[in-house]
């Protein structure tokens, strides 16, 4: 049984280490035949999680889509879920799928479908890799006949509780009048917070303002009904139509529960996201499955910290899971974990919440870090197995620091800002190591975005 990293253990000699890597890595460059190794790997298991060391390098994106095509190609797998908002998400997965639009949207191409990423951090999915991607999808989509072998596109956070709640009411305005006014009343009870989720959480925290958690339960419960109500559905995109709207009524009752939880300390937040994530993959996958008559296959995108199991980290002594974790939980052995590491380079990233993505230079990696050891194999890109019980494996499973980068990134407080604890063979089965990378390019680019490589001495200490 996996247990959670409790006691710190000296690492073995990097250089050695490094070494020993060397001998068991399987060399990326750029060939069609890159991912043969990882595709054994990977065998005939259902869930693949493709992780991220940040939320703003290029090569990560291309190559999680590169692998994915493989998937998609050769393994039958017919979803794609990311770290990102359901009602966005859902745009992008109407487009690939060919599906009616939303209202009066009609997207033309991938850059359209992914009008809907608004919200900071935009960036993270309204890019360059992200855009080639889906028409990638697309195209591969409109060659298949039956409408079953299409796949699908998916979010599975949490954010969007003001968005949800519209699709929510523009779903019952169209089938159900009666119900729509219903379902207005219950929502109104969020109108005085002027659709800010946090300004919603803080009041409800601290009994300022009532909660409005049974009504939006009461709602989730009156789509189920309905749907009990009406068991035949007619035609697929009317089914399609009801499991976006449940989706978005299921993510309002966990997203309105997470913000009240992010003030009252009772609770770690983190969790509540991340079972939502757990939640929302494994509704798509059951309405995947009868849909379309066999087991889905699907493919994550989601930072390492999602991905890699919680239990081999730090984190896990503080009594947090995340989906990686829950995966595992649920799907045993058909789960695979991958994580993807980075030693230097450049990234996109902001230097605060809500600012403007910048390109800033990645320090070198810390000493001892596993993203250090990985840097001194000398080798520019590789796959490294963690499965195999053998020496290496044994060597890699003392505890290390290891590197997180999310949307925000500050250089100037690296060791305490963006690093963490870990068991690497534990944690992941199998990472690819990409040693010097370069930034993710937003569709949208802002000034701030500098057109060149940041130098050396850039970003400075806020």
């Amino acid at each position: 049984m996996l247990t959670s990293v409790q006691v710190p253990h000296y690492p073995p000699n990097s250089a050695k280490l490094s070494k020993a890597i060397s001998s068991h890595a399987n060399i990326l460059t750029g060939a069609t035949n890159d991912y043969h190794a990882l595709l054994d790997l990977i065998g005939d298991s259902r869930f693949v999680l493709l992780g991220e060391a940040t939320h703003g390098t290029h090569e990560f994106y291309r190559e999680r889509a590169r692998i994915t095509q493989h998937l998609i190609t050769e393994k039958g797998f017919s979803a794609v879920a990311v770290e990102a908002d359901w009602p966005d998400a859902y745009r992008v997965n109407r487009y690939v799928r060919g599906l009616n639009s939303s209202g009066n949207l009609k997207d033309e191409s991938a850059r359209q479908a992914l009008d809907g990423f608004k919200r900071f951090p935009s960036w993270m999915w309204r890019n360059t890799d992200v855009a080639d991607f889906v028409e990638w999808l697309r195209n591969y989509n409109d060659c298949m006949i039956s409408p079953t072998s299409k796949v699908g596109f998916y979010g599975l956070d949490l954010y969007s509780l003001f968005s949800s709640i519209e699709e929510v009411l523009r779903y019952l305005n169209i089938t159900d009048s009666s119900s729509a006014q219903r379902a207005r009343e219950r929502y109104a009870c969020f109108d005085h917070f002027n659709k800010d989720s946090l300004l919603y959480g803080h009041m409800t925290a601290f009994g300022t303002s009532k909660s409005c958690q049974e009504n939006v339960i009461a709602q989730l419960s009156d789509l189920y009904a309905q749907a009990a109500n009406n068991q035949k559905i007619d035609g697929q995109e009317a089914g399609e139509a009801l499991f976006y709207a449940q989706q978005n009524a299921r993510l309002i009752v966990n997203a309105e529960e997470y913000y009240r939880t992010m003030f009252n300390g009772q609770i770690s937040s983190w969790n509540l996201r991340d079972q939502h994530m757990a939640e929302t993959l494994d509704n798509v996958v059951k309405h995947l499955t009868k849909a379309n008559n066999a087991p889905a296959k699907i493919v994550v995108w989601a930072h390492n910290s999602h991905v890699g199991d919680a239990r081999a980290t730090e984190v896990g002594l503080r009594g947090e899971w995340n989906l990686g974790q829950l995966a595992r939980t649920m799907y045993g052995a058909d789960a695979v974990l991958i994580g993807l590491t980075t030693s230097n380079g450049i990234v996109t990233a902001a230097p605060d919440w809500d600012a403007f993505p910048e390109r800033k230079r990645v320090s070198p990696a810390l000493q001892d870090s596993y993203e250090a050891v990985l840097h001194g194999t000398g080798i520019p890109n590789f796959m490294l197995s963690l499965r195999e019980k053998n020496l290496l494996r044994q060597a890699l499973s003392s505890r290390r620091l290891t590197r997180a980068i999310g949307v925000v990134y500050r250089p100037e407080t690296e060791r305490e800002s963006h690093y963490f604890y870990s068991v690497l063979p534990l944690q992941f089965d199998a990472i690819l190591h990409f040693d010097e990378t370069c930034a993710v390019e937003p569709l949208d680019l802002a000034s701030n975005w500098r057109a060149g490589e940041a130098p050396a001495t850039f970003p400075v200490g806020v």
